[in-house]
């Protein structure tokens, strides 16, 4: 039998028949040369966590506000509280403020501070009128040894005419008892007329002495008079004087009171808020985790960290840490992909609209300063456009993002990685890919 007859020969053996290597090489090739001219989207792939955008849905941490000793727990770890309801109460460990009476004492002594202030008050007010009645009187008074003093002129003024005619009247005289002398040495007048001229004579003399002793009492009584209205103006200057002080020192005493008021009124609203603190109640919505403290009779200082609170709603966003090498593709706006850890996801990188299990988001901020790991932080919150968060989400689970940048041909991005050229960023006129930076065009 001849070896072409065989069967087996005929199996191994295929050099006569036709074969179909060339076409599927082709064809093969001909895919390949296609699928390098697919769009491919080029993207960022970064690790992060789960975190929230605004400060207060974040879990807080719960400090004492003051040094004190654990007196009762309201909650354990775990329960879920509303805003106000309490979770620890203290009681006190300074001397200062051991007794239980302390703002009752401090409201009495500062309700017998604002009575002194009051009697104060009431004794400048005292001093004022008696001010205002000294001034009064003095005025009076001098108003009184005015019209006296004009009294005493008009009187001196009469006085001095009156010895005006004494003066006229005794010089009258005189020069007629003079004649009668020389009339009576010459045997011209009698005696008689001459004692009676001279008794005229003295009569003048005497009313001219009396005038002016009248005059001098008058001059004395004006200058006493004189003298009293200065001394009455100088009394009461003193005593007004007196009084201004008494005014000034109820003045500085009330001061130093208004000030003493004031301390003692601060001392008892601290006393009043301390006694609120003993009681630290919720900030916000929210479950208790992490107790740092635990029994009764434990003892905490001022700002000590007790427990945390995480709110109950919270408005997620994930924080990124990208490369420094990457942070100028980032721009605010810009679209990530986001899979989340615990749930599935089928990610082509190239193609995120052909991908499972993954959310959208933006770029809402990045930071200027690099972290303390060697990365730039960027926060992406939810877009609304595209398919809503899980909400079983957790803060702090992790995030892996992938933040999308322009459209390109597979081999171009192969050619790119190949050199080790960065992604195509640029902002071309013809380019329709969905993000576009601020970077200035540039031609590669």
């Amino acid at each position: 039998m001849k070896q072409e007859e065989l069967k087996s020969y005929k199996t191994i053996y295929r050099h006569n028949r036709e074969s179909n290597v060339k076409r599927w090489f082709i064809g093969l090739l001909v895919t390949l040369i296609a699928f390098m001219f697919l769009p491919w989207t080029q993207n960022i792939k970064a690790r992060g966590t789960i975190t929230t955008l605004y400060q207060e849905d974040r879990p807080q941490e719960i400090h004492s506000p003051i040094p004190g000793r654990i007196l009762k727990w309201w909650v354990k770890e775990g329960d879920y509280v509303k805003k106000g309801d309490t979770i620890l109460q203290l009681s006190e460990i300074k001397p200062d403020y051991l007794d239980p009476n302390l703002v009752l004492r401090t409201q009495e002594q500062l309700t017998a501070k604002r009575e002194a202030l009051t009697s104060y008050q009431n004794k400048l007010n005292t001093a004022s009128a008696q001010i205002e009645a000294l001034n009064e009187s003095r005025t009076l008074k001098l108003e009184q040894l005015k019209n006296k003093i004009s009294q005493l002129n008009n009187k001196l003024a009469g006085e001095r005419a009156e010895q005006t005619a004494a003066i006229n009247e005794f010089s009258l005289a005189k020069d007629q008892y003079e004649r009668q002398q020389k009339m009576y040495a010459e045997g011209l007048v009698s005696q008689t007329q001459l004692q009676q001229r001279s008794v005229a004579f003295q009569n003048a003399q005497a009313k001219k002495q009396v005038v002016d002793n009248k005059i001098e009492q008058t001059l004395q009584e004006l200058n006493i008079t004189r003298l009293e209205q200065k001394s009455t103006l100088q009394e009461y200057n003193e005593k007004i004087s007196k009084t201004e002080g008494e005014r000034y020192q109820s003045q500085s005493q009330i001061a130093v009171t208004e000030g003493e008021v004031a301390k003692l009124a601060n001392t008892l609203a601290n006393y009043s808020i301390r006694n609120d603190m003993y009681i630290i109640t919720a900030p916000q919505d929210g479950q208790i985790v992490q107790a740092k403290k635990s029994g009764y009779g434990e003892i905490v200082k001022e700002g000590e960290h007790i427990t945390m609170i995480v709110p109950m709603q919270s408005n997620f966003a994930v924080e990124l840490f990208v490369r420094p090498v990457d942070l100028p593709l980032i721009s605010i706006g810009q679209p990530v992909r986001f899979m989340f850890d615990g749930f599935p996801a089928i990610v082509f990188s190239g193609w995120p609209n052909n991908s499972y299990g993954t959310f959208g988001g933006k770029i809402v901020a990045y930071e200027s300063s690099i972290s303390p790991n060697g990365l730039f932080r960027i926060l992406v919150t939810e877009d609304p456009n595209d398919k809503k968060w899980p909400e079983q989400l957790k803060m702090g689970s992790g995030a892996q993002g992938i933040a999308l940048l322009k459209d390109v041909p597979i081999w171009y991005e192969l050619w790119r990685n190949i050199n080790g050229f960065p992604p195509d960023y640029y902002k071309l006129k013809e380019s329709n890919s969905t993000y576009k930076s601020n970077s200035t065009d540039e031609e590669k």
